[in-house]
């Protein structure tokens, strides 16, 4: 069993970015990323945390908006209208989960598709869909390719077997790992809550990915011997006895770890490389509005 090692991964991905970075400065540009919080939800706010800090230390702009989780659809839709705007700012994120009365879909398409650096306005997806390389691409699922590359994972012709189906991580995951070129070319089964004979299904792949936030759902039996692993899940357990918590993956490690060639651990292996996707889309944002091929 190999382990990959997102941490090492990401900051590889974040000398490329601040070597990019550079190169704008000759030019007088600074990279701007735009982060808005609504509410106070723990989680959100380390994350967040987290994505201003990696700005920092690698050079960019960096501008955070808390706003109140009473806040208007229509109060959220006329900020992030003053960010279009804003010369200054080429990446706009809003943090997701958002409270249950805003509609994230439509703030994805109030988002300016140039700064859309989430990847989530329409204009990107069918880019994404089209294989047009100026879209933007959606974090987590370029990162993993990201890992899949870095570890010369063959995809061409391997089955990828993708546990969930969501607009963030599973539909954009299929869609990179179908595409023609390197990181690609790959026969991918998408399996979800209501797919039949799941473990048949996964078994089956040469390459899997989890992204259902379910604790350990996936353990010993769904996996076959030598299968590269690529756990997304985040979860939030209890520690029994103790009013503490622990992050685990979707991947029950000690049974699945056995049987792979390579697996992530979680936390330590996806979560890195999303930030470092991220800032790495701004810098491309950027390039993009001022019309640079850095």
């Amino acid at each position: 069993m190999g382990l990959i090692d997102g941490i090492s991964v990401a900051e590889k991905v974040h000398e490329e970015t601040r070597i990019r970075i550079a190169a704008l400065s000759s030019y007088g540009i600074r990279p701007g990323l735009a982060v808005i919080l609504v509410g106070n939800q723990p989680t959100s706010r380390v994350y967040v945390r987290k994505k201003t800090e990696q700005c920092t230390r690698l050079g960019l702009y960096s501008l955070r908006l808390e706003l109140p989780d009473t806040i208007t659809q229509q109060e959220l839709l006329t900020r992030i209208a003053t960010l279009n705007d804003d010369p200054k700012i080429h990446g706009i994120l809003v943090q997701s989960p958002t409270p249950p009365h805003l509609n994230e879909i439509e703030i994805a398409r109030a988002i300016d598709p140039r700064k859309d650096v989430d990847g989530f306005h329409p204009i990107n997806v069918a880019k994404l869909v089209l294989g047009d390389p100026s879209g933007l691409v959606p974090c987590t699922p370029l990162g993993c390719r990201r890992l899949l590359l870095e570890y010369q994972v063959p995809t061409s012709s391997a089955h990828a077997v993708i546990l969930g189906r969501s607009r963030i991580v599973g539909k954009p995951m299929s869609l990179l790992l179908m595409s023609k070129g390197i990181g690609g070319n790959a026969t991918v089964t998408v399996v979800h809550s209501l797919t039949r004979n799941l473990e048949r299904i996964t078994r089956q792949a040469d390459i899997l990915i989890s992204a259902i936030g379910r604790p350990h759902f996936l353990d010993g039996r769904h996996v076959c011997k030598g299968a590269v692993v690529i756990d997304v899940g985040i979860n939030r357990v209890e520690c029994p006895g103790t009013p503490r918590h622990r992050l685990v993956g979707d991947v029950h490690f000690k049974q699945v770890a056995p049987k792979c060639s390579l697996i992530t651990p979680s936390p330590g292996g996806v979560g890195p490389m999303t930030i470092a996707m991220l800032l790495s889309n701004t810098v491309k944002a950027c390039r993009q509005i001022h019309g640079l091929s850095l």
